[in-house]
């Protein structure tokens, strides 16, 4: 089924993978280790489709109609280990991120981090 943007929120989708992996019988497959590396892998393939392109390609990907495909799949992918991950871990995504930029804004006020790239001390926090 054909999805307009933005009509799947990530409780939406969740549920979607759980049930397709119910109806499969794959929850056996999906530990968090099988996960994680699957993960792992999908990202691995998100940086191939990235890997040799200059910065200024890398950031107009998605004009090449064939590239940004296949970028996009990855991305699709990617989402698709991180909420079914998630979803075993019992981990709400958005809470999660939230709470990670809370803190980044926090490690990184804009008066210190205003345009650089450094790096802020470890603290235990990453």
């Amino acid at each position: 089924m054909e999805h307009e943007p933005g009509d799947a929120g990530v409780a939406d989708l969740t549920d979607r993978l759980r049930r397709f992996a119910e109806e499969r019988d794959w929850q056996r497959f999906h530990t968090p280790k099988n996960l994680a590396m699957a993960l792992a892998g999908e990202v691995g393939e998100l940086l191939a489709e990235l890997q040799w392109l200059t910065p200024e390609e890398s950031v107009a990907v998605m004009a090449d109609p064939e590239h940004g495909a296949r970028v996009r799949a990855e991305i699709g992918d990617v989402m698709i280990y991180l909420t079914r991950l998630a979803d075993l871990l019992g981990i709400d995504l958005v809470v999660a991120a939230t709470d990670k930029l809370a803190d980044a804004a926090r490690r990184y006020p804009v008066e210190r981090s205003y345009g650089s790239a450094t790096k802020a001390p470890a603290d235990g926090a990453e």
